[in-house]
């Protein structure tokens, strides 16, 4: 089993990938297979969620990128700000993990928070994708630097 401890930072030359729900981006004790069928053992520090993208290193140099993968999402599309703006909210009040693109919203789906979205006036569309939510306002770059003073 191949041993991956590091994180990289701005790396894009892959050897291989790794593609994972966000469920266990949000590991980071992990035994995983790669997308060669590799298996792996994540052993990372604390620095966040790993993202779409992100670049890590194998004890033997091999570089590995890691992709978001497929799961359950339920999908919001609309065009009035005010109305998603509304849904942003009181999901976000439920701290749900968010995906938010111009006009859209995703998460995770889940028959209340469907419930509660379409009782706002929105339409749920479940779908099979990627799910890449917000990392949050006490999040740089996916590095939790959440201070109490």
């Amino acid at each position: 089993m191949l041993k991956v401890t590091e994180r990289l930072a701005g790396q894009d030359d892959a050897q291989v990938f790794l593609t994972l729900p966000y469920e266990e981006r949000k590991k980071f004790r992990l035994r995983t297979i790669l997308d060669n069928g590799q298996e792996i053992g994540l052993q990372l520090d604390r620095q966040g969620v790993l993202r779409g993208g992100d670049c890590l290193r194998a004890e033997d140099g091999t570089v590995i990128q890691v992709r978001a993968g497929d799961e359950a999402v339920s999908s919001v599309v609309c065009d009035d700000p005010l109305t998603m703006a509304k849904a942003s909210y009181h999901l976000g009040n439920r701290h749900v993990p968010l995906q938010i693109n111009k006009g859209r919203l995703c998460y995770q789906q889940d028959h209340v928070l469907d419930d509660m979205v379409r009782h706002l006036g929105l339409s749920v569309k479940h779908e099979i994708a990627p799910f890449e939510p917000e990392s949050g306002a006490y999040h740089e770059h996916g590095d939790h630097h959440h201070h109490h003073d």
